[in-house]
């Protein structure tokens, strides 16, 4: 598998922890206490969520990947890191108060077995809280197919086309509205406790042209609080798992 077939099938994961990252972490602590939490990353990519948790909040953290040299990477500073599918999570029932997946749904085999899996490792009471992509966002962030050839970059438009060109141009990453990813939990023991869009993190931007990158962030992120905010990058979900 070259490279960039590795990255149109599982997507880039986060490197480096930048603004974009942090600003997500935030997030998080508005809705959930990580404090001395048990904490599953489920698709860690390199551990740099995973590493983040471990140093500023709680020991007690796991994560997995399906891509062996990724795992490699994480374990520098997460010990506990497997290689796993989403689809078969080797944990027990109810093992996690906080189960935190950050762009991964989307690239699975089967989504609805993923997020049944998820729900099932994490405790009665416990928190379970994704990111992934917004059907609506102008761009597809992930690339396209044309004639058999994977192109790498943000391509406008693609998500708007019908299903069934969209996932011509797109077959390998799936995109969600807030009905289609909030289906995949109907019939699952969880409650929704927050679920919104978001605006990305534009670092590459703000490190190659700082006062363009700044403004973008200035006039996108305010318009999350408003109905614009159906064009953000992605959906923010966080459920609560009810006792079954």
């Amino acid at each position: 598998m070259t490279p960039s077939d590795k990255a149109a099938q599982r997507g880039e994961p986060s490197y480096v922890w930048r603004s974009g990252q942090e600003r997500r972490l935030q997030l998080i602590l508005q809705e959930i206490d990580l404090t001395n939490a048990r904490i599953l990353e489920a698709g860690c990519g390199v551990g740099t969520y995973a590493s983040q948790f471990r140093r500023r909040f709680s020991q007690d953290v796991e994560a997995f990947d399906i891509e062996l040299e990724r795992v490699k990477q994480a374990q520098a500073e997460v010990p506990h890191v497997l290689v796993a599918a989403g689809e078969a999570l080797p944990y027990p029932s109810h093992a996690f108060d906080v189960v935190f997946s950050n762009e991964v749904i989307e690239h699975v085999q089967n989504d609805m077995i993923f997020a049944r899996e998820m729900v099932r490792v994490t405790r009665p009471g416990g928190h379970l809280a994704l990111f992934c992509p917004n059907r609506w966002y102008p761009f597809e962030t992930h690339g396209y197919y044309w004639k058999g050839q994977y192109h790498f970059g943000n391509t406008p438009l693609i998500n708007y086309l019908p299903d069934r060109w969209r996932n011509q141009l797109a077959p390998h990453v799936r995109t969600y509205t807030a009905r289609g990813l909030r289906r995949l939990f109907k019939d699952l023991p969880v409650e929704v406790v927050h679920h919104s869009r978001i605006f990305g993190g534009y670092d590459n931007i703000v490190r190659r042209a700082p006062i363009l990158g700044n403004i973008l962030r200035g006039v996108l992120y305010p318009l999350e609080k408003t109905p614009l905010r159906w064009f953000g990058l992605s959906h923010w979900l966080v459920l609560r798992k009810q006792d079954e």
